[in-house]
């Protein structure tokens, strides 16, 4: 359990990605009164499936944190241009620091820096570089890894899976997706779970802690 009421930071690349990643833990972690800040890196408006508008992204993700327990103020949503987060790797990395002096957040959630995604590994790594004196812990995009250490879990409880299928299904241009299948979900949790001896868990790798 974190202490007190720590404040989180989710660093996700592209909306959903929080989510995807750590849904169950964000959902578990709003019950237990922490104070959780979503940042999306990307709406992805040029890659927008053909027949929805261009930010419909904007819009799922805000009702996808709220079946989440984020507040509406805690989620932010930038506008770099997805897939070219390595030519503005510069001002990503200051959009962190930033980020840093105004919420002296006590942990942060970003993608693993095996990630084979070019974005994740953009945020991935300025992360490290921005929060280099705060606790991080990497989320699980398992179709985007080669290899993932599995080296702390988080356990879940059934209301923070349906939390994180509900927040997923409010994603309508992304259900052609696979991995936003329910049973996909549900059987990722659960497979997790098995490695913690529990019912469900999200694993995360420990990039960072400090005690």
């Amino acid at each position: 359990m974190l202490p007190g009421r720590t404040t989180i930071l989710v660093l996700a690349p592209h909306t959903d990605d929080g989510e995807l990643g750590a849904g169950g833990s964000i959902a578990r972690w709003a019950d237990e009164g922490h104070d959780i800040h979503y940042v999306a890196f990307s709406a992805c408006r040029t890659t927008v499936p053909d027949g929805w508008p261009s930010d419909v992204l904007r819009t799922e993700v805000t009702a996808a944190t709220k079946c989440l327990g984020v507040l509406p103020d805690r989620l932010h949503v930038l506008d770099f241009e997805v897939r070219r987060f390595g030519r503005d790797r510069q001002e990503i990395l200051q959009a962190m620091v930033d980020l840093n002096r105004d919420l002296e957040p006590g942990l942060v959630l970003l993608p693993g820096p095996e990630d084979l995604h070019q974005d994740h590994q953009v945020v991935a790594t300025e992360g490290l570089r921005a929060f280099k004196r705060t606790s991080v812990l990497a989320y699980e995009i398992a179709w985007n890894n080669i290899s993932f250490r599995t080296t702390s879990f988080v356990t879940l409880e059934e209301r923070h899976v349906d939390a994180k299928i509900a927040a997923l299904d409010c994603y309508k241009s992304q259900e052609h997706r696979p991995y936003a299948d329910p049973d996909f979900l549900r059987s990722q949790v659960r497979y997790h779970g098995v490695q913690a001896g529990v019912s469900y868990a999200e694993t995360f790798d420990v990039l960072r802690w400090i005690l």
